[in-house]
């Protein structure tokens, strides 16, 4: 996967958005405020940072030597995948979408239902959407 491919996966997500709070050169990308992934675009190796449930992240770094404990983040809840080709890029963007729906996961309902986030139920007429 190349650097404009992975930006692209990253925000194409409903509510995604690129930001730069580590410096110029670490793209940060949120939903909600909240982090769901991290890169620096331009660095050689190409790598990206993504929240994981932990037992599928055990799994993961078990079947692939280029995804390991994330850097620097929670090595629990985060890995580090490098991009060299041995991860399928169909992976890593399912890998960009679990963590993005791990965070919205824990956003309010509300910010779900504007998301348009398949994973929340849509309200009957007359239900309280202040939740």
């Amino acid at each position: 996967m190349k650097p404009a491919a992975l930006k692209a996966a990253c925000l194409t997500l409903n509510g995604a958005e690129e930001t730069f709070p580590f410096g110029p050169e670490t793209s940060v990308f949120k939903v909600g405020g909240k982090i769901f992934a991290l890169s620096t675009l331009d660095a050689e190796p190409l790598k990206v940072s993504l929240k994981c449930d932990p037992e599928v992240a055990v799994r993961l770094r078990e079947a692939y030597p280029a995804v390991t404990p994330g850097w620097h983040l929670n090595k629990r809840h985060w890995n580090t995948v490098l991009l060299d080709g041995s991860v399928p890029d169909r992976l890593v963007r399912e890998m960009i979408e679990d963590s993005y729906d791990l965070i919205v996961t824990q956003l309010p309902r509300r910010q779900q239902l504007v998301l348009d986030w398949p994973g929340v139920s849509r309200p009957a007429e007359g239900d309280d959407l202040s939740r």
